[in-house]
This record gives structure tokens, C-alpha cells and sequence, in this order.
């Protein structure tokens, strides 16, 4: 047996500390009687948090991502680097937007006007009011996209078809607006808006709980919002194959000004091989070469710009006229159904605004905000009416309209950057896909997949080898088959059209929800957007033949297996759920003469966050030794980017064996982020017995009950200070610990959960905080501390040797046991069902990673349990 990394926790030896009075704290209390008048009164729950606070994680600290504690100086270093990331797909569409909308040729030069009317106001509509500023400061803790934007939601109602709900911690979410803001400006009013709040909800809270209820009460709501989350995220999967394939294929074609004698599949054959070697270097990183991102698509908006002015002074003026929306209502009624269908070329000019959405977890908004209005919109509006101008001169070169209207002098340098800029933009898309499918799988809505975090540096940088080979194969075959950029155009824009729309009923929700907003305002983006993107899509519908059947094939598959795998996650849980094993049970069966104790220490791996699994008792029937540390390890992920790793671990000792039992029993909760990536197994469990022995200090001083009195937890985020005057021992440095954190008096949440007796073991209290509070806690905390005040040498000498025991187990070595369940079907269940779980499902299971590999097991310490569920 391997031996494991030994993590110890110096005991204390200074009793005396613990045995000072405790200091009387003024934190909270000035204000402790209008909160209690303005809060229910609560009980003390049953010590089992495992089964009420698991959703609790730390970071809930306020959006950093908004720029506002940005310097300038960080904040304009931040604008330039997201000039190369998040820029390169929609400042690469004047290669192909005049084209794609003029498929059949330009029949009146007044068209133009009304294509570039259509144009500007889109791209100001979609690009700026909705994306840049308004879905961007809908971000998940800095993270965009729908999953992310779903994730907001399912913290604020439970929308997740997951039945592994847990209550929510109120600490979790400090927004800082709204009452909260009003309460730190004028902390005299915080009783007076306490009770308010409580007991007078506004009609837009009262609105917000509306929505809550129906979307935590109706199965089909929270279907129906899942199945459009996921339609989104096949479309922006589909759409990393489809970028590539359209920017780098219209780059190319440029080739044929100079080289007319270039055949059609000598073009295909050349962007096929730069598609080749543009997926191969993936596996590197694009931190490798985004240096050189920023330099190469600024120049490339610099080159478009200065092109646009060019043609636009030397062609036709007069297409300023553009500006005014009645060339629109002038181009529909001279055009009819012609010009709605046109629609569908008009729309890419917005492209890649749901990749800057997505990958808006490496910038601010502010960051994003500054460049995209003083360097990308100046830029991308100019090479439109540059073209413009151009094609009213000359309306037959609509095909190749883009270097057809570059100056000669300038035709290879643009060349040579349009290739540069194309392959900048499509590694935005391919990188959020990446992520788009890294979220899913940790929601348990994609199978699993090996992820490569490529960059230490940067935690977001990420390499799916599968996806990559499958993406490559994809973008390959569309080229082949496509053959040019109008039928690939087609494809393109309905990936686009519809993550726009999903993004846009998810906004609303948010918008009710979270934000709360003025219904009116509520309902007027809700039309205004709608509206809009119902008539792109309309068209791209109408044009389906023509190529729009690719991604509507790709997504459909990619649909398809995100939600067969979740509809049997969710019912391999629901099944392992209903037979849990009762304590008693475990009680039961350690206390059979037959189960021999193991030496070291046995993490077994569960799905389940409360309970027992039913593989538990098939083990030890089969094996009948149990170690003499065993421990129930759930990995969570929680609908948040980033879980602290303070906030990682909750425990909670399942068995309460007798002084004469060797063997302990525990039950753990390690909860992640969806951008958070696991472990090493070997660093996995020396962090988590390193916080075992703080739960066992802590629940042995304590106990169970104590702690809950005693305890008051802050979010790491909010109260680093105070974790960092923690200490490793029992009693250490504790005239340091004594000093309480400043920042309960400034979060009237945290206040609120002062106020409750209700506070559980799993936070890991220490002394200090307990101590701290007990002035304001009631006489039956002053009883409790006085109990821990008397605390005998015995009693910490047992409590010393209680955490050198679980060291030594861990110095023997550690086994991981999995409990691998096969699903099939019931015998008398549907024919669908059992094709979709018996040879779907189990296509998909033996085809994806296992879980020793996603957790990095080392197979000689690996222990595999089978078990077969009838679903």
C-alpha cells in the first residue's frame, strides 16, 4: 500500500488560554433586539448539516468582474487583451456579411442603404445595449454564457431536476445592492429596514417569490428551462466547428484575386489543412501564443477602419445616409419576402457576441465595456460603410466584396492578417467550447470527458482532447461538404440567432428574479429582443435546405446525449436515493463479529449527499472489513464558478462508536465550483483529513449540539482575516483568536445569521468565534462556554489523541473505494426506455472516462464495487 502524504495538526498545550473568561464583544449587539423582532424565532436543528447546508460556499463576496475596484491602469491593460480574445470572430464577419445577404446579386443600389441601415442598428441593438451592457453584468461571479446564466438562477430557486437539494445558506449571496446598500450607508436605519423587508415585501419582491414559486413548484417549467439551457450550449458546441470553418474559408478565398486560376477545391483543400493544424495546437494552451492575439486583431480593426474611411471618401459619401432606420422600411417594402430572407446574411454581423459573453470570465466589464466602444464598434461600423460605399460604385462585385474593395498596395497585408484574425476568432469559439462543455459536465449534463487545465496561470485555460478531435472532424467535413461561405453562412446564423434568443429568456428571468427590475422595463426588453430575434430566426428557418440542417443535425445529437445523460444521473440518483441505509443499520453492521477492522484509512465515493449509499452493506457482505477511518465522500458541484477551498469540506460523524471501537465513521460533502478542477486523489485526501482533525477538535470541544449555539460561521471571502488568525491546535494563540472580525458589523446577512442559534458543526468553528459571540447568545451559551471553560486535562488528551489517531490510520495508507453502479432498465419498462438506457446509455458509459480516471486514483490503491440498479 502506497503511503500517503501525512498532513499533521499540532495539538495544543496551552490550556490555560482556553480557560481565560471570555471577552464580552460588541459586534452586532447595538442592534441584536430589532433584528430579533424583525426574524422568526428559530430552533436548534438536528446536527446533521449534510442534509441542510451543503450549498453553502464561499466567494458569494460580490461581483469583482465589474470593473469597479479596477485602477485605470488595470483596466485599460485588460481592454487591449480582450481586443485579441473575445473579438476576433465579430471582427472578422465583414468578410462575409455583404455576400451571404446578397446571395443573388445587388438588383437596386438603394438596397444597400437599407442592408447597412439593418446592419448598424443590429449591431448597436444586440452587440451593445444587450450584450455589453446588459447580459454582462448578468455574470455568474464573472463567468457568462447560458449554463452560466442558468447556474444564477438555480442559486436563487431550485430549478435543478437533481433531487440533491440542500437549504440555502443566506450567507452564500451577498449582492450589495438594494436594501443591503441602504444599510451600509446608514446602519442607524438597519433595524427599521430589517423589518420592512420581512414583513412589507415590495411588489417587486413579492414578484421575484412569484417566479421563485413557479419555477421551484412546476416540473414542466423547470424541464422546459433545462432542455432550452441545453439547446443553447449543442448550438455554441455546434457553433465552435462552424466559426472555424466560415472565418478561415473566407480568408483564404481572398486567394483567388490574386491567383484566379485557384480551383474552388484548391481553396477547400487549403482551409482544410489550416483547420488541421489550428485544432492540433490546442493541446498546448492558447496562453502559449495570446501574446500575440491582441497585436494581430488590432491591426486587423485599425486595417478594416482605415479601408472603410478610404472607400468611403473616395466612393460615395452619400451611404451615411445609412444612419437614418426609414432606408429599413424602404428596403422591406421595395424587397418584400426577398428582403426578410436577406435577414439571414444581415445577422452575421453580430457573430461572436455569445463567445464574448462566455469568455468574459478572464476581463471585467468595464475592461470589455472601453474597448468595445472605442475600439471594436468604430472599427467594424467603418468597414461596413466603407463596402457600402464601394459596392455603389460597383454592385457586381458583391461576391468578393471585401478585397475587392481593399487597395491594392494593402491587398497582402490584409490577407495575411484576415488569416491571422480568423484564427484568433475561431480559438475563442473552440475555447468556449471548452468551457461551455466543462460547465455541462459538471452539472452532470454531459458524460465524462478527461479535462486539461493548459495553464497554470490561468485557471480558465482549458484542452478537452475528445471534443477537440471531434470538433477538428466536424469543422473538416462541414468545409468538404459546404464547399462556400453562403452555405455555411446559413448554418451559422441559426446557432446564433437561437443561443440569442434562450440568452434573451433567460435575461428576463434574471431580470425578475434577481435583479428584481421594474416589470415595464422587464417587459419592454422582453418584447424589443424577442421580437427581433423571433424575425432573424424566421428567416434562417426559411432558408433551412440550403445548409441551416447542419447544426440543427449537430445540436440535435449533441442534445440528445446531454440529455440522456442527465435523465439517467438524475435517475440512478433518485433510485440510489429511495434505499438509502439508516444508521442504525450501519450501526448494526459494524457491530457484526465477522467484519474485521481494516488499518488506514477508506474513502468511499458516493453521488449521494445524504445518507448511506445501498453499496455500502453489498460491500462488507462481500468483504466483510471495514477500515478503521472510513469516510462517505460526496463530490459536489455546486451552480457557483469558484468554491473556496476554506469552505471545500463538510462533515458530520455518521456513527458515534464506543470507547472501545477503534474504527470511526464519517460522512463528507466536498463541494466544487463548475470551473473549479479536482484534485490529485493523493492531495485530495491529505486536505481532507488535514479538515477531519479540525471537525474532530471542534466537535469534541464542542459537541454536536454546543457547536450549533456557540458557532457563528463567516464566508471565507468576507472574514480572511479572521480564518488566518485560525490556529492549527486546540488552544494555540489564543489571545490572538480572541479578536473578532470587523466585517460582521458591515453585512447586515451576516448580522442575521448572528441572530440564529441554529449554525453547524461543519463550518469548523474555532474557540474565537464561538467565544466572541457569547455575550449576546443567551444564558444557554453562557452554560455552554462555561462548559468548555472546565474542560478537563483528560478530556484534551483524549481529544489529542483522537486526531493522532486518524493521522496514524492516514500514515498507513489510504484506500478509495467506488461504488460502480450499472443502470438497466426494468424488465417491463417501455421500449424506449430500455433502448435509451440499455444501449444508449451504456454506449455513451463505456465510451467515457471512468471515475478513477476523472479523480486521478492510483490503481494500486483503487478498490471497485459493483452493484446493478433497475431504473
Amino acid at each position: 500500500m502506497a503511503q500517503q502524504a501525512a498532513v499533521q495538526v499540532q495539538p495544543s498545550s496551552t490550556l490555560e488560554m482556553m480557560m481565560k473568561k471570555p471577552q464580552a464583544s460588541s459586534c452586532c449587539s447595538e442592534d441584536m433586539a430589532d433584528l430579533e423582532l424583525a426574524l422568526e424565532p428559530t430552533t436548534v436543528p438536528r446536527q446533521d448539516s449534510l442534509y441542510r447546508d451543503a450549498t453553502r460556499a464561499g466567494g458569494g463576496g460580490g461581483n469583482l468582474h465589474d470593473g469597479q475596484q479596477d485602477g485605470w491602469a488595470r483596466t485599460l491593460r485588460l481592454a487591449f487583451q480582450c481586443v485579441g480574445v473575445l473579438y476576433g470572430d465579430i471582427g472578422t464577419s465583414p468578410l462575409y456579411v455583404y455576400s451571404s445577404t446578397f446571395t443573388g446579386g445587388i438588383h437596386h443600389t438603394d438596397d444597400l442603404l437599407g442592408v447597412l441601415s439593418l446592419i448598424i442598428y443590429s449591431f448597436l441593438l444586440f452587440t451593445i445595449i444587450k450584450y455589453v451592457y446588459i447580459a454582462l453584468r448578468a455574470n455568474d461571479d464573472g463567468d457568462g454564457g447560458t449554463f452560466a446564466l442558468y447556474s444564477l438562477i438555480s442559486r436563487h430557486a431550485k430549478v435543478s431536476l437533481v433531487p440533491n437539494h440542500q437549504a440555502e445558506d443566506e450567507l452564500m449571496h451577498i449582492d450589495g445592492g438594494g436594501d443591503e446598500a441602504v444599510l451600509a450607508a446608514k446602519p442607524s436605519l438597519r433595524g427599521s429596514v430589517r423589518r420592512r423587508t420581512v414583513q412589507l415585501a415590495s411588489p417587486r419582491e413579492q414578484r421575484a417569490q412569484w417566479v421563485k414559486q413557479l419555477l421551484e413548484t412546476s416540473k414542466p417549467v423547470r424541464i422546459s428551462l433545462f432542455l432550452l439551457t441545453v439547446l443553447a450550449t449543442a448550438m455554441v458546441i455546434s457553433d465552435a466547428c462552424l466559426t472555424p470553418a466560415i472565418s478561415v474559408l473566407s480568408a483564404v478565398g481572398g486567394l483567388k484575386e490574386k491567383a484566379p486560376n485557384l480551383t474552388t477545391d484548391q481553396i477547400v483543400w487549403m482551409t482544410v489543412g489550416i483547420l488541421v493544424l489550428l485544432f492540433g495546437v490546442q493541446r498546448f494552451g492558447t496562453h502559449k501564443v495570446g501574446y500575440l492575439f491582441a497585436p494581430v486583431v488590432l491591426l486587423w480593426l485599425l486595417l478594416i477602419g482605415g479601408v472603410g474611411v478610404y472607400n468611403l471618401l473616395r466612393h460615395d459619401v452619400g451611404v451615411l445616409r445609412a444612419f437614418n432606420p426609414k432606408y429599413i422600411l424602404d428596403y422591406f417594402r421595395r424587397n418584400g419576402r426577398n428582403g426578410w430572407v436577406s435577414l439571414g446574411g444581415v445577422l452575421l454581423c453580430f457573430t461572436g457576441t455569445e463567445a464574448l459573453f462566455a469568455d468574459l470570465g478572464y476581463f471585467s466589464v468595464r475592461s470589455i465595456q472601453l474597448s468595445f466602444a472605442f475600439g471594436l464598434v468604430p472599427a467594424v461600423l467603418l468597414a461596413y460603410i466603407g463596402q457600402a460605399a464601394f459596392l455603389r460604385r460597383h454592385p457586381d462585385q458583391v461576391a468578393s466584396a471585401f478585397y475587392r474593395s481593399t487597395p491594392e498596395a494593402l491587398f497582402w497585408p490584409t490577407l495575411v492578417l484576415a488569416l491571422g484574425a480568423s484564427v484568433v476568432g475561431s480559438q475563442a469559439m473552440i475555447s468556449c467550447a471548452f468551457a461551455t462543455i466543462s460547465h455541462s459536465q459538471a452539472l452532470g449534463c454531459f458524460p465524462r470527458v478527461k479535462v486539461l487545465h493548459t495553464s497554470r496561470q490561468y485557471q480558465g485555460q482549458l484542452y478537452i482532447p475528445e471534443v477537440n478531435l471531434l470538433l477538428a472532424v466536424a469543422a473538416c467535413v462541414v468545409t468538404l461538404a459546404a464547399r462556400t461561405t453562403a452555405v455555411i453562412a446559413e448554418a451559422h446564423g441559426i446557432c446564433v440567432v437561437l443561443v440569442m434568443l434562450v440568452t434573451t429568456l433567460l435575461l428576463t428571468l434574471v431580470m425578475l428574479l434577481v435583479w428584481r427590475v421594474n416589470a415595464a422595463c422587464v417587459a419592454l426588453f422582453f418584447v424589443v429582443f424577442a421580437a427581433a430575434e423571433s424575425a432573424y430566426l424566421s428567416s434562417v428557418l426559411y432558408r433551412l435546405a440550403h445548409g441551416g440542417y447542419i447544426p440543427v443535425a449537430m445540436s440535435a445529437a449533441l442534445m440528445g446525449v446531454m440529455v440522456l445523460w442527465h435523465y439517467v444521473h438524475v435517475r440512478r440518483y433518485e433510485h440510489e436515493l429511495g434505499r438509502t441505509v439508516s444508521h442504525e443499520s450501519v450501526r448494526e453492521l459494524l457491530a457484526r463479529r465477522d467484519v474485521a477492522r481494516a488499518p488506514g484509512v477508506g474513502l468511499f465515493y458516493t453521488e449521494l449527499v445524504q445518507g448511506i449509499p445501498p453499496v455500502f452493506p453489498h460491500l462488507v457482505d462481500k468483504i466483510p472489513s471495514v477500515h478503521a477511518v472510513l469516510l462517505f465522500v460526496s463530490v459536489k458541484h455546486l451552480p457557483v464558478p469558484h468554491v473556496d477551498a476554506a469552505e471545500r469540506f463538510l462533515f458530520r460523524q455518521v456513527v458515534a462508536m464506543s470507547d472501545d471501537d477503534d474504527r470511526r465513521v464519517f460522512r463528507c460533502v466536498a463541494r466544487y465550483g463548475y470551473r473549479d478542477p479536482l484534485e490529485e486523489a493523493r492531495d485530495f485526501a491529505g486536505s481532507l483529513v488535514e479538515r477531519l482533525q479540525y471537525y474532530v477538535r471542534d466537535v469534541n470541544l464542542y459537541g454536536e449540539a454546543g457547536a450549533c449555539i456557540l458557532g457563528v460561521s463567516y464566508p471565507s471571502s468576507r472574514c480572511d482575516s479572521m480564518r488566518r488568525q485560525r490556529s492549527v491546535g486546540i488552544g494555540s494563540n489564543m489571545n490572538m483568536m480572541m479578536r473578532p472580525s470587523a466585517s460582521c458589523t458591515e453585512h447586515p446577512a451576516l448580522q442575521r445569521a448572528c441572530s440564529r442559534p441554529g449554525v453547524f458543526a461543519e463550518e469548523m468553528l474555532t474557540p474565537a468565534e464561538s467565544f466572541s459571540e457569547l455575550s449576546r447568545m443567551g444564558s444557554v451559551a453562557q452554560a455552554q462556554a462555561a462548559k468548555i471553560q472546565q474542560v478537563s486535562l483528560e478530556e484534551i488528551a483524549r481529544i489529542e489523541e483522537e486526531q493522532r489517531f486518524i493521522q496514524r490510520e492516514m500514515d498507513k495508507g489510504v484506500v478509495y473505494i467506488l461504488g460502480e453502479a450499472e443502470v438497466v432498465a426494468r424488465p417491463h419498462s417501455s421500449l424506449l426506455n430500455k433502448l435509451m438506457v440499455n444501449y444508449a446509455y451504456a454506449f455513451l458509459r463505456n465510451n467515457c472516462r471512468q471515475g478513477e480516471k476523472m479523480l486521478a486514483i492510483p490503481k494500486s490503491q483503487l478498490l471497485k464495487v459493483g452493484i446493478t440498479y433497475e431504473i
